[in-house]
């Protein structure tokens, strides 16, 4: 049926072309798939003249959003370049519900302040503490009781005289609250859920965290400070490191077809400013071989022209992290792709007592008994092999411990506050949790770059013998 449908629509276009000069007619076809079309559709003499109406920059949007708002009511002072740049991403129709939304929360701020003014017993239920209440998972029966009361009150809410309408108006704090209800259509899909990871979640790795900001939250908080000074921001960061030391926990706060890898690129540059993260990158794009022609060639071909169409690409950044940098294709580490190396290594016995304390939230939770010395465990020769994740998992397994003792003894202080994890606990859990890199075999780690590579051998005695401590000192050195 299809077929029929597409062979004859093809005929009438043909047709057309002999009438067209009298009949003056003009055939306009629009879709949002262009490479789904029949491709004898889009020849010479038919479709032939295409026209790309993309996501609209910023400048675009501030138009677009002064048109939508003209008949609204507005400060005087209203900052719509300031709005814009809070909607990347944003198409017309995201905008126009973003109005709607925006003005729906004026109307809920000027009534939840009218009701307060006349109902002291409304006094708490601002506009910011129903944003907070209507984000909450657990609805309890006093919120409840009070969603009630706040609807009879809106049921019996007069109409405002003209004086109070007189002062009214859509302020930009309306729209900073509705933009958490309106999603932007580039950004419904492909994109991963925004994770609630801070920096207070990340212990230690200072250094990294200060690349990071200025190689990617610096030019976006910054951008005039930049061209100022010519900077150029780098292509790209390759997080390298042994597993578990941190390098997806950086990214977090911060098998696909070529088509694929476009249209990810596409989707970051209509969302810009974007970050573009790979993680294990060494398994999307393997050194290539003179007798390999499948499709991993193919995808590195086009990660490749992707990342070297960047320069028109303003605020897109990639970030990528691997445990096997040797095994990555050298043409993705030169310069203008992935060209700056940060190296995520075992955390040193001063960056172990930042971790442990991050962990734990400084001994809070889970609470730590007197005797617990968190410097005296970092500095333990059994932590020489440890990363971060090998950390976490001693304080988990030590507080499994001190609950373990809690349930078999003969009392139970859980429910108490007195369930603590002492010291015993970590000597357990130490063994139980062994370094997850210390196995026999080989992991080696090795960066090219200016007068920097880095290789670490495990024999499994890690920590107790010099050669494990000598490579523990060549990581960090």
């Amino acid at each position: 049926m299809e077929r029929r449908i597409v062979a004859q629509l093809l005929t009438c276009m043909d047709d057309l072309n002999n009438v067209a000069a009298t009949a003056r007619v003009l055939v306009v076809g629009a879709t949002n798939r262009p490479d789904s079309l029949d491709p004898a559709l889009r020849r010479a003499g038919r479709f032939d003249r295409e026209v790309c109406l993309g996501i609209p920059d910023e400048a675009s949007r501030e138009r677009i959003l002064q048109t939508l708002c003209r008949k609204l009511r507005l400060p005087e002072t209203f900052n719509f370049c300031h709005l814009a740049h809070l909607t990347p991403g944003f198409v017309g129709a995201d905008l126009m519900a973003l109005c709607r939304e925006a003005a729906m929360c004026a109307v809920n701020r000027v009534l939840m302040k009218q009701q307060e003014q006349q109902n002291p017993e409304m006094e708490g239920l601002t506009p910011k503490g129903a944003q907070e209440e209507r984000l909450g998972t657990d609805p309890t029966s006093e919120t409840q009781d009070e969603l009630q009361r706040l609807l009879r009150l809106l049921r019996d809410q007069d109409p405002l005289s003209q004086e109070q309408m007189q002062g009214l108006c859509i302020e930009l704090n309306d729209f900073i609250v509705a933009l958490a209800e309106v999603q932007p259509s580039a950004k419904r899909e492909g994109f991963v859920t925004v994770p609630n990871v801070t920096w207070a979640d990340i212990g230690a790795l200072e250094d990294i965290r200060e690349e990071l900001i200025m190689a990617i939250l610096a030019p976006v908080r910054n951008p005039d400070q930049f061209r100022t000074l010519g900077l150029v921001t780098p292509a790209g960061i390759l997080l390298a490191g042994p597993p578990g030391c941190g390098k997806t926990l950086l990214a977090k706060y911060v098998g696909e077809s070529e088509r694929a890898v476009r249209q990810v690129f596409q989707r970051a540059k209509n969302s810009a400013p974007c970050v573009i993260f790979f993680d294990e990158v060494d398994a999307l794009c393997p050194r290539r071989s003179d007798r390999e022609t499948g499709a991993s060639v193919r995808v590195v071909n086009q990660l490749l022209t992707e990342m070297d169409g960047l320069e028109t690409r303003q605020q897109v950044f990639i970030l990528a992290a691997t445990n096997r940098p040797d095994i990555i294709d050298p043409a993705i580490l030169r310069p203008g792709r992935l060209d700056k190396t940060l190296f995520v290594g075992l955390p040193p016995p001063a960056d172990r007592v930042a971790i442990l304390k991050t962990i734990t939230k400084n001994g809070t939770k889970p609470p730590l008994d007197e005797d617990v010395n968190l410097e005296a465990i970092a500095n333990d020769l059994r932590c020489n092999c440890y990363t971060g994740a090998d950390l976490s998992a001693l304080v988990r397994e030590a507080s499994l411990c001190a609950l373990r003792q809690e349930m078999t003894g003969q009392r139970s202080a859980i429910g108490t506050g007195e369930l603590k994890v002492s010291h015993k606990h970590f000597e357990e859990a130490f063994r139980k949790v062994k370094p997850s890199i210390s196995v026999k075999g080989s992991l080696q780690v090795s960066i090219s770059g200016p007068g920097l590579q880095t290789s670490l051998d495990n024999d499994g005695d890690c920590g107790t013998s010099r050669k494990g401590a000598k490579q523990n000192h060549c990581v960090h050195s």
